[in-house]
């Protein structure tokens, strides 16, 4: 019997929480690895209001997609919040890019927003906490 049971315990593989799993190792590397970086660049599954957060408090930079279904607030808050494919950018917001709240973060927490051009019929849209970038210096346009 005892063989059985330490047989099953060596079976079972603890599984954390992705976002759980990313916060740490982010911490392992700033902490243990003591590994020198000051920009943070994720998929557009992590910008979550966590991570974003970890990132900010860490002093470091971060660069997200998000996606255009995400909603945002671009009148400090006297519209409703729009999806991102909503948004309407003239040309110069094209080159400089848009200060926005997202739905769900902190009311003082606000990211720039660009607007990164990827083919002739496919645009992104890219949320960073360093709010004097430019799509330009992105590559955007």
């Amino acid at each position: 019997m005892a063989y059985r049971l330490s047989r099953f315990m060596t079976q079972i593989l603890i599984i954390k929480p992705e976002f759980d799993h990313v916060e740490e190792m982010i911490l392992n590397v700033v902490n243990n690895t003591k590994l020198p970086f000051k920009t943070v660049l994720m998929d557009s599954w992590y910008a979550t209001q966590r991570l974003m957060g970890l990132i900010d408090n860490l002093e470091k930079i971060s660069y997200c997609p998000l996606k255009i279904n995400r909603l945002v607030d671009e009148t400090g808050g006297i519209e409703k919040y729009k999806n991102i494919g909503e948004l309407n950018w003239s040309e110069s917001e094209k080159i400089s890019g848009k200060i926005v709240k997202i739905k769900g973060f902190p009311r003082d927490k606000k990211v720039k927003l660009l607007w990164a051009t990827v083919s002739t019929n496919r645009t992104e849209y890219i949320a960073t906490n360093d709010l004097s970038q430019s799509s330009l210096l992105c590559g955007g346009i």
